[in-house]
């Protein structure tokens, strides 16, 4: 073989790699990166990751609302009114946020099956709902 087809063989072989490389680590940083969406049955019935963040969805139970103590922790239930998850968020919660309203929370689940929550999302008018959660809310009342 002659040395100048040698160094071209061996830099599409070197080009190959880099390409491998790059493809596998946009990968890896793309499934480090991917939340999936559970609804509050899928939670309680254990179709949840337990290691994992993830999104959780529902609407907040009306008298569910909690503040143990003088801290930012709030405890409030969600439901899809089919099963309930207890969340518990520490910060200062969106102004949208009430009881009965939709929302969709980031976070994970603790050894008590508790959702922690690391961020909470509102709804921002009153037609507007995620549609994660909207499909979650339909799929308990058609199986009635």
């Amino acid at each position: 073989m002659k040395p100048a087809r040698k160094r071209r063989l061996m830099l599409i072989a070197l080009m190959l790699l880099g390409l491998g490389l790059a493809a596998a680590f946009a990968l890896q940083a793309f499934n480090q990166n991917l939340m999936y969406f559970f609804s509050t049955t899928d939670v309680v019935e254990g179709k949840a990751p337990s290691n994992a963040a993830f999104r959780l969805g529902g609407m907040v139970v009306k008298g569910s609302v909690q503040r143990p103590d003088a801290s930012l922790l709030v405890r409030f239930t969600l439901s899809d009114f089919s099963k309930e998850v207890v969340v518990e968020y520490t910060g200062i919660l969106p102004d949208l946020f009430r009881e009965g309203q939709g929302i969709v929370a980031k976070g994970r689940l603790d050894a008590r099956g508790v959702f922690i929550a690391e961020e909470v999302l509102a709804k921002h008018d009153e037609n507007y709902m995620p549609p994660e959660v909207a499909g979650s809310l339909k799929k308990p009342m058609e199986s009635k």
